[in-house]
């Protein structure tokens, strides 16, 4: 199974080392990295994490790491890596926007 990290995503990525690199660099770089290994895991048990309560039907699950969920679709062959956001943040409106 192949992981793909959307263009979302990758933003989240970059948001995310911006703002940890004005506190550490070398924090920053360390966490983006361990976000990614934690995405390129997925495939391990793709199911293991529990689908966003209240919006099953879309069908994203969420994976936390530290402060920070990583929020993914499986797909038949493809795990979709949709957002990567702080838990603080408020994730429904990113993802649901519609609701």
């Amino acid at each position: 199974m192949n992981v793909t990290i959307t263009a979302a995503a990758e933003a989240d990525l970059e948001q995310i080392a911006t703002y940890v690199a004005a506190q550490s660099p070398g924090s920053a770089l360390r966490l983006v990295r361990e976000l990614r290994t934690r995405c390129e895991s997925l495939p391990d048990a793709p199911r293991a994490y529990p689908l966003v309560p209240r919006y099953e039907r879309f069908g994203i699950r969420r994976r936390p790491f530290g402060q920070y969920l990583i929020f993914y679709r499986v797909g038949a062959d493809t795990i979709e890596v949709i957002h990567i956001l702080h838990g603080a943040r408020d994730y429904e409106s990113l993802l649901f926007p519609e609701e």
